[in-house]
């Protein structure tokens, strides 16, 4: 090697050293000193992202959980000082000497005095958001308890935000400051306590009335700003603005989350954080904290800024779908660019007594809890938005519901009463809400398609008594049971059936009629929904279920019948009920307390209640 390639040589080793090596696309929190000055992205009107200066105040370590950091500052620029941190902020990226520290995720809730902010660390929203298998069920926190109420359903719905509105830490000592700032130790920790998540902007569209008044106030007590949806298309129209269609996502647009869309709105806007290829952060915060979801992830728009002492926020509308939100985590909602997730379409058509007919349609996320509570909450908006919310009334139910790969659900019952909506929309939802939170396999509903009839006349009747005319009954013959009914209006009605005695039979027999609700809670002492080993068992169990327009005849034997691997075997054979009885201990066999060995439904065509026992001798 001569002389000149040494020379060579020498200049390029020692420009390798010199030369400045990349710096890291993030900041961690560990780089973080008091005093330096970053800029956020975010939009205050249209689809422009606009920037905004950042002071940085220091660190505040375990306030958002063992362990997790956030960042405190104060912000400055733009129209902050006249609104404070503002509701559709979360998600806006911070950036420090050029690289992305974390997301405006926090501020101190209502009546703040200046625009302090906390920053979630961006290596705690990347870290939030990687696989995770399916949900599991839903546990007692967020189960809807059946039947369902009105009453319960905003109670799951509360459940599922409690933790959404509860402070990050329980006291200031749990709290530690590194960096004085202009802000003292002693204090800053006390404003790490009541930092909170940054509200969210929720557009909510064809919710009115009393649900309407209900959903918002449990929304706004959880932390989001529920706005109508039809307040940014105002405004919208009135300047001649339409949401374009942007060429690209990028850190600092806003971006929104539907749950429902079609005759119905609900949407949640934010701000986007990082995009790293097709994987996209945002808010900083959760948004319902569900951990593995679904939702779509859509464009969104601002139309305007509502300064307010209270909370000043983005008035902004949700747009077209461009990816799908997999993650929904304590620091971070996630998801990837591309295709929307499968929505479950609902078709509900009305008829009143009126004469008036509407279709509404409608998409509602695919999720075990929020897939119930939403149809739920729109299914009774609007039969509350057209009938009258209280005094007599009956609405007859028909429709199926499309379980992929499993065949269909039927619908088919009445509801009468005081208040006949609450008893209809609960109907709808129960197999839903049993379907999507079953612990055997997942379940994807393809569909909803629904009729309901109303009318503003009590359409019910009740069991008065039964009886048999025959005076002696035996073995293998036919006996005509009578009932009689009283309706609303006192008319008497009777049904006969027929009975078919068995051959076998002798002594005494019980001949129970009973309505759908009272023969359910019997069964259910029999048959748990626990015991059901696969989907196709627990849709045919739904199929079964007891109606409210129907009387249940059925002639009980107490010597047989077990229930095994969540199916009825009443009336077995004495040698096959012993081979039965053995397998007991290994838990996938249950006795019948009363095994039916005849049964027959009968068709009342309105809401009926009642129960009567009838015993005969079998001579």
């Amino acid at each position: 090697m001569n002389a000149r390639t040494l020379g060579v040589l020498a200049v390029a080793a020692l420009l390798l050293v010199a030369w400045p090596t990349a710096a890291p696309r993030y900041m961690s929190v560990d780089e973080v000193r008091p005093g330096m000055t970053g800029v956020g992205r975010t939009v205050f009107d249209g689809d422009k992202v606009e920037e905004f200066t950042v002071h940085i105040l220091g660190v505040l370590r375990n306030v958002n959980g063992p362990r997790r950091d956030m960042v405190l500052a104060r912000l400055e620029g733009g129209p902050l000082a006249k609104t404070g941190v503002i509701a559709g902020m979360s998600g806006s990226p911070v950036y420090v000497d050029g690289r992305l520290l974390g997301a405006v995720a926090f501020s101190l809730g209502q009546f703040p005095t200046e625009p302090l902010a906390g920053i979630t660390p961006i290596e705690e929203m990347i870290q939030a958001a990687g696989p995770e298998p399916r949900r599991a069920p839903a546990d007692a926190a967020t189960r809807l308890e059946l039947p369902l109420t009105q009453d319960r359903v905003l109670a799951s719905l509360r459940g599922a935000f409690s933790r959404f509105a509860r402070p990050f830490a329980d006291s200031p000592a749990d709290v530690r400051f590194d960096g004085l700032g202009s802000v003292g130790a002693e204090r800053a920790a006390e404003l790490g306590v009541l930092m909170r998540p940054i509200a969210t902007p929720l557009a909510l569209g064809g919710f009115s009335g009393a649900v309407g008044d209900r959903l918002t106030g449990v929304l706004r007590d959880a932390g989001f700003v529920p706005t109508p949806d039809g307040a940014a298309s105002a405004l919208g129209q009135a300047a001649g603005q339409r949401a374009p269609a942007l060429p690209r996502l990028s850190p600092g647009d806003a971006v929104g989350v539907n749950v429902i869309t079609g005759d119905f709105v609900i949407g949640a806007t934010g701000t986007v954080t990082e995009v790293d290829g097709s994987q996209v952060y945002a808010f900083g915060h959760p948004l319902y904290n569900l951990g593995t979801t679904e939702f779509p992830m859509t464009r969104a728009y601002v139309y305007a800024l509502l300064p307010s002492l209270l909370s000043s926020l983005k008035i902004a509308m949700t747009g077209e779908t461009i990816g799908t939100f997999r993650q929904d985590r304590a620091t971070a909602i996630a998801g990837t660019l591309g295709p929307g997730p499968d929505m479950v379409p609902v078709r509900l058509a009305l008829d009143t007594e009126r004469g008036l007919r509407k279709t509404f349609t409608f998409q509602v996320v695919t999720d075990q809890l929020f897939t119930p509570l939403l149809t739920y909450v729109s299914v009774l908006n609007t039969l509350s938005s057209y009938e009258k919310d209280f005094g007599a009334g009956t609405f007859t139910v028909t429709g199926s519901m499309k379980i992929r790969g499993h065949g269909d659900v039927a619908l088919d019952d009445v509801f009468a009463g005081d208040s006949p909506s609450v008893g209809a929309a609960a109907y709808v939802v129960a197999p839903r809400t049993l379907l999507l939170a079953n612990d055997v396999e997942p379940a994807r509903i393809d569909g909803l398609d629904l009729h309901i009839v109303t009318s503003e006349h009590p359409q019910t009747a009740t069991l008065e008594r039964v009886w048999v005319d025959a005076a002696t009954i035996r073995p293998g013959t036919t006996v005509r049971l009578k009932m009689l009914l009283h309706t609303y209006r006192g008319e008497d009605m009777t049904r006969t059936v027929p009975i078919d005695i068995p051959a076998g039979a002798s002594g005494q027999l019980s001949i129970s009629v009973s309505d759908g609700a009272r023969l359910a809670q019997a069964e259910a002492r029999d048959i748990k929904s626990g015991q059901v080993r696969t989907l196709d068992q627990l849709v045919r169990l739904i199929n079964r279920s007891r109606k409210s327009n129907r009387l249940y005849v059925r002639l009980l034997r107490q010597d047989a019948g077990s229930v095994v691997n969540g199916e009825s075997f009443p009336s077995l054979p004495p040698s096959v009920q012993a081979i039965m009885d053995s397998d007991r201990n290994g838990g996938s066999v249950m006795p019948l307390r009363n095994a039916a060995s005849f049964e027959r439904e009968v068709a009342i065509g309105c809401a009926v209640s009642g129960s009567r026992t009838l015993t005969i001798t079998v001579q």
